[in-house]
């Protein structure tokens, strides 16, 4: 750097003003530039300026360079006697011209243009000073586009116009600069401009020349400080693939994914990583060793298609920048990074707005549901939480827009912005290939369209003309099924939420559903329930997993298949119920999460892969071997330990204390004791770190003995439908007794009555989790009556529910 911080001698070797500027005005260096200088150089420079000033200092790595400025754009323009000519075409297009004749013959022209003798002795000795400052002769740069009206927070350019990676040589550079120029008017920008009301002459466009950092021999990516999807703004979510940015971007290649918890980042003892994805990863960009084309698409080798991009140290330090810069813009941004594998070291080559969540009202929820299933063809990852139906048109090229009727399916294998002109006419989006943050993903978000990005075989499996519904609504995983199916839509105004002393929570059985949720103004989550994420997510018995050895040929062949091959078996079980758990609990931050351990009868657990090995078989699961007494059996013991290593990994590595664990179906006194013993041996010690251990009261002896159980745990959660089971002596799943199932029975409703009260006399909580509330506004009454503190819900109903709660407190 050259001493008074590049603004003297950085202007390559022009006449300079007072401000340390040049007197022509055609290059600007980064160090030089702010925020407040978009119109000069456009959005994306005057970003990475800002960030090299102002955030250098907290240790921020952005890549030097500098930029050609609009002024330089106009003189370009000016010498060959342009402008005139771009207006004359840009009228014929209103008058009805073809886009594609119109953008083409505006290219050309631009193409077929001289430099000035002046802007190309400027950029060409910036350059060689660029080269001078990194100590190398022609030094291999980055040639990004910057439009002045790009990267502002109402309007995402992202895309639009075109960068060029490993340019070498003024030749290189100065051809790369003027293809920057004619992208302002591919056929997409120029249709993108006139569907946001910009003056097609009004916006300039600045050239960015900035240091390669040599991703490809590492990785890069991109990272956004909201979860993209729900707009949950505690994460910060990184994509990651091997070599240059451009296939992650491009949603070319299926990237890593992780997600890092924000408020936990200042929190040196633990590692707020929530969620780790790897990624197939099968091919990357790399540099050209010869050829035209400076950079070429290789496939990745087995070790690079199993093994994350990133470390956990890696992932934090990004995460912990994305948060920097968030805090500095005022919002939430779109950010990509790189890895310098020749170096070494992380860096920040663009950070912009977010414009989808950035502009989203709070005030309403859209929810929707599928009301019926059908086959599933396609499986991928959701993009937002809409269901859409509609006819596939399956697409190999964006040249075959003729083809495409308004409304329809848009199936194919991966999307660039020449696709946005289909895209905006589709009712749902599927693609082959792509992450959260690919050029489909962000595309379809700011749409507004449901979409299923990354399936691996959309384009094989769906035809031409079939009828399809996209589901997005499911989750984290998004699903296309045959046929047109009913859905519904309901909005939910949370402005009309009352407020309610006794605490209103959510039931949440799907943790990739989470973050859909997090808007609703809950007091946490009172029931997860850790079987669902085992058949869901891990879908494996953990004792098979434990004892490989005792599993028969066909179970193991699953088993080492879903669990990548590792060696550590065990470790896939721990390492996926923590990060499930993680979700919830982040979701939910800092209110409570209340974490039910397994409650799988015999039967289910026989169900899970290598499970009929461990499970005996019973003639009534329902009372058999189920909850707590499994925990310390040796028949599952080791199994438990798995469980209490995700918790505890969950709490005292991620650092998400508000996690509760609740035990289910404690028969006894003794029996509580001895779960307690064994989750202490697994290091669950109950007041530990903040630990609390909840137990469910769903049988008599609960309710009996309230006061021995009060002396043993935190709380307690009352599980109506086993409770009125076995209080009435009634099979709930017979149809010939339906009649006398009936929680609000005097016999159920006073064992409720009495364990509140019981409870409370030992100071403990006492929650209630099941649909009663929300059907019977009687019922809540009752249970608000009662004290109750808590009642959990399914989020569908909590309005309802809230409002239940509301008017009986006002009674």
């Amino acid at each position: 750097m050259s001493q008074n911080n590049g603004k003297s001698d950085g202007t390559s070797g022009n006449e300079h003003t007072d401000e340390g500027r040049p007197a022509n005005g055609l290059i600007r260096w980064f160090d030089d530039l702010s925020s407040g200088d978009t119109d000069e150089v456009g959005g994306k420079n005057a970003s990475l300026g800002e960030m090299v000033a102002e955030l250098g200092s907290f240790g921020i790595r952005v890549p030097r360079g500098f930029a050609t400025t609009a002024s330089a754009y106009w003189e370009f323009l000016d010498a060959n006697d342009l402008r005139s000519e771009i207006a004359a075409r840009i009228d014929d297009l209103d008058e009805g011209a073809d886009l594609a004749d119109v953008g083409a013959a505006i290219r050309s022209s631009i193409l077929d243009a001289e430099f000035p003798p002046q802007l190309r002795e400027a950029i060409v000795k910036a350059y060689a000073e660029l080269g001078g400052r990194l100590e190398r002769e022609n030094p291999d740069v980055a040639v990004r586009s910057s439009a002045t009206a790009e990267d502002l927070p109402e309007a995402s350019f992202a895309g639009q116009q075109e960068t060029y990676l490993n340019i070498t040589g003024d030749d290189e550079l100065l051809d790369a600069c003027q293809r920057c120029y004619a992208s302002l008017f591919t056929d997409r920008a120029i249709s993108y401009r006139r569907d946001h009301g910009f003056d097609q002459l009004s916006v300039a466009l600045s050239v960015g020349v900035q240091e390669m950092v040599r991703s490809d021999l590492a990785g890069a990516g991109v990272m956004f400080t909201i979860d993209t999807d729900s707009g949950f703004p505690r994460t910060v979510m990184i994509d990651a693939a091997w070599g240059l940015g451009e296939s992650v971007v491009s949603g070319t290649v299926d990237p890593d994914e992780y997600l890092v918890f924000k408020p936990l980042l200042d929190h040196d003892d633990v590692c707020p990583i929530i969620s780790k994805t790897l990624g197939e990863k099968r091919t990357k960009v790399v540099y050209r060793s010869s050829g035209s084309d400076p950079t070429e698409t290789v496939e990745t080798d087995r070790d690079e298609q199993t093994t994350h991009v990133l470390d956990d140290d890696e992932i934090v330090q990004l995460a912990r920048w994305a948060v920097i810069i968030e805090d500095h813009y005022g919002g939430p941004m779109d950010i990509e990074w790189a890895k310098d594998g020749d170096r070494g070291g992380l860096f920040i080559v663009q950070a912009r707005p977010e414009t989808v969540h950035a502009q989203k009202g709070a005030a309403m929820l859209t929810s929707y549901a599928l009301t019926e299933r059908g086959d599933r063809l396609v499986t991928g990852l959701a993009i937002g939480d809409a269901i859409a139906a509609g006819t596939v048109c399956n697409l190999s090229s964006a040249d075959e827009i003729d083809r495409f009727e308004d409304g329809a399916v848009l199936v194919t294998g991966t999307t660039d912005p020449d696709w946005e002109p289909i895209m905006k006419r589709a009712s749902a989006i599927v693609t082959d290939h792509g992450g959260r943050t690919s050029h489909a993903a962000i595309v379809s978000r700011e749409l507004g369209v449901a979409a299923v990005i990354g399936t691996g075989d959309a384009t094989s499996t769906l035809e031409d003309g079939h009828e399809v519904t996209v589901s997005c609504a499911e989750g984290e995983e998004g699903h296309v099924y045959d046929g047109i199916l009913e859905f519904e839509a309901s909005e939910i105004d949370l402005s009309q939420v009352p407020e309610t002393r006794t605490a209103v929570m959510l039931n949440l059985a799907d943790p990739a559903g989470a973050f859909r949720w997090w808007r609703l103004p809950t007091d946490g989550v009172g029931l997860a329930r850790m079987e669902f994420i085992v058949n869901n997510h891990i879908k494996v018995h953990p004792m098979a997993l434990v004892h490989l050895d005792r599993v028969d040929d066909e179970a193991r062949e699953e088993i080492l298949e879903l669990t990548g091959g590792r060696e550590d078996t065990a470790e896939y079980f721990v390492e996926r119920l923590a990060y499930a758990i993680a979700r919830i609990s982040a979701a939910a931050w800092p209110e409570p999460v209340i974490v039910r351990m397994s409650d799988f009868k015999t039967n289910e657990y026989a169900r899970l892969i290598g499970g009929e090995a461990f499970e005996p078989s019973e003639e009534n699961p329902m009372l058999g071997w189920r909850g707590a007494s499994r925990y310390y059996h040796d028949g599952y013991r080791e199994g438990f330990a798995l469980e209490c290593a995700a918790i505890r990994r969950v709490r005292d590595e991620m650092g998400l204390t508000n996690t509760v664990v609740m035990i289910p179906f404690c028969r006894t006194v003794g029996e509580a004791d001895r779960v307690l013993e064994v989750m202490a041996d697994n290091g669950l010690i109950r007041g530990r770190n903040g630990l609390e251990i909840y137990v469910m009261a769903e049988i008599p002896s609960n309710i009996i003995l309230a006061d021995d159980f009060a002396s043993r745990f935190d709380g307690f959660s009352i599980g109506s439908n086993d409770l009125t089971q076995l209080t009435l002596g009634v099979d709930r799943d017979s149809d010939m007794l339906t009649a006398l199932f009936d929680e609000r029975d005097d016999a159920v409703t006073s064992s409720v009555e009495r364990l509140i009260s019981a409870a409370h006399s030992k100071a403990r909580k006492v929650g209630f989790c099941g649909q009663r509330p929300s059907d019977d506004p009687d019922y809540a009454d009752l249970l608000v009556r009662a004290g109750v503190d808590s009642i959990s819900i399914s989020p569908d109903t909590f309005l309802t529910v809230k409002q239940h709660v509301a008017d009986a407190e006002s009674r």
